[in-house]
């Protein structure tokens, strides 16, 4: 069984920075692409950034492309998300997940293509 953890979510101020981080328990955290989603309240969860296994390959949402920057540390088993220059629309919950298929360059924005989730972790960003 894999287990995600999310944790560095809090409350910053419009501009501000904050850095997610995503621990993974279990041997099959560096063999598979991972993924951040958010879900602001009232809408659907939605892709934010994918990172190949070997973390050479990354995709971004249009809407964090250029402010936010995900990155793996497979040693650790740890996924990151170092989110800059927030915006209150930025507000949500983060999530982890772990890509179904291992290995390859692969990145996925579709949900379905994820197994495993974290719990998630708030981000609120105030104007």
């Amino acid at each position: 069984q894999v287990q995600l953890v999310e944790s560095g979510g809090g409350l910053v101020q419009a501009g501000g920075s904050l850095r997610l981080s995503c621990a993974a328990s279990g041997r099959t955290f560096s063999t598979y692409p991972m993924g951040w989603f958010r879900q602001a309240p009232g809408k659907e969860r939605e892709f934010v950034a994918s990172i190949s296994w070997i973390g050479g390959i990354t995709i971004y949402a249009d809407s964090v492309k250029g402010r936010f920057t995900i990155s793996r540390d497979n040693a650790k088993n740890t996924l990151n998300l170092q989110m800059n220059s927030l915006k209150p629309e930025d507000t949500a919950v983060y999530y982890c997940a772990r890509g179904r298929r291992r290995g390859g360059d692969s990145t996925y924005s579709d949900q379905r293509e994820y197994d495993y989730w974290g719990q998630g972790t708030q981000v609120t960003v105030s104007s």
